[in-house]
């Protein structure tokens, strides 16, 4: 049986004592002493369960960005009537290199794909502007003079059922997606994390992403700015379906991965897997 002093338990009052810094026998009123009341008891009770999180000093972005390279990703997610999906990527690979070749604009295309398994008949674009958003908004003006862009905006219009975009910021921790020659499948997985988990998301990542670099597959990490928020989108190649599910398999056995699945699957709303192939004009082929 524990020892009671001053009228409580010894192990518990020793503990409120150190977390109290003061007397044992303060921690409740003992005679002449200080009387401690049953709601600072209880609101003290319920701190040791809440987890106190330290103030940031600075946003998710900055913290977890790259900072050398000043790049701002567009991801667009077309998605194209079931007849006019040939001749919407005909008329894409007739423009859209003309932007990437032209110094003018500070952009370059990252890659373009057809989804395969997801969302039929959905076109997938990623670009990159080099100088952040000011590059941005250089490239849009530009493009608003661009009477061959507008041409091509007005007859792709007439091609598409909807359409949306984000702008993100690529995980320092990442490659920095490269050109990379063929043939090869890609996947974009994409995580809809709850409010408040990018730095934990990333720190796991962090440490993690090495398991999955053995065979090149890692090519791009990024997560949401403007648009849909906290969205991630990490995006794979391999060569086939089947080498997906090896490489997939093989880091189910190094030591350390199943601790990254098991800190993050708490941080996700849900996610989506897409499946995609690039086309002609893609630089990641």
């Amino acid at each position: 049986m524990a020892t009671w002093a001053c009228g409580m338990p010894a192990r518990r009052l020793l503990l409120l004592a150190a977390l109290r810094g003061g007397d044992p026998c303060l921690a409740r009123g003992s005679g002449g002493g200080r009387d401690y009341s049953k709601d600072h008891e209880s609101s003290w009770f319920r701190s040791l369960f809440v987890h106190k999180v330290d103030p940031r000093k600075d946003a998710h972005s900055n913290l977890l960005s790259k900072k050398e390279t000043n790049h701002l990703y567009k991801i667009q997610f077309h998605n194209v009537k079931p007849e006019c999906l040939d001749a919407y990527n005909s008329l894409t690979e007739q423009v859209l290199p003309k932007l990437h070749s032209d110094s003018d604009y500070p952009c370059d295309l990252v890659g373009n794909w057809n989804t395969w398994y997801g969302e039929q008949d959905q076109a997938v674009h990623l670009w990159r502007f080099t100088g952040g958003y000011p590059a941005l908004v250089d490239c849009m003006n530009k493009l608003k003079q661009n009477q061959e862009y507008l041409e091509f905006r007005k007859e792709r219009s007439k091609m598409l059922l909807s359409r949306r975009n984000q702008l993100l910021l690529e995980f320092s921790f990442w490659n920095e997606p490269l050109p990379r020659p063929g043939p090869n499948i890609y996947e974009l997985r994409t995580y809809k994390l709850k409010p408040g988990t990018m730095i934990e998301w990333g720190n796991n990542w962090a440490r993690a992403i090495k398991y999955r670099q053995e065979n090149q597959e890692a090519v791009g990490g990024f997560f949401s700015q403007i648009g849909e928020l906290y969205i991630v989108h990490h995006l794979w190649a391999y060569r086939d379906l089947q080498s997906r599910e090896e490489t997939r398999n093989a880091a189910w056995r190094k030591r350390g991965w199943d601790e990254n699945v098991y800190y993050t699957v708490p941080l996700v709303r849900s996610m989506e897997s897409r499946i995609m192939i690039p086309l002609k004009i893609s630089p990641l082929q």
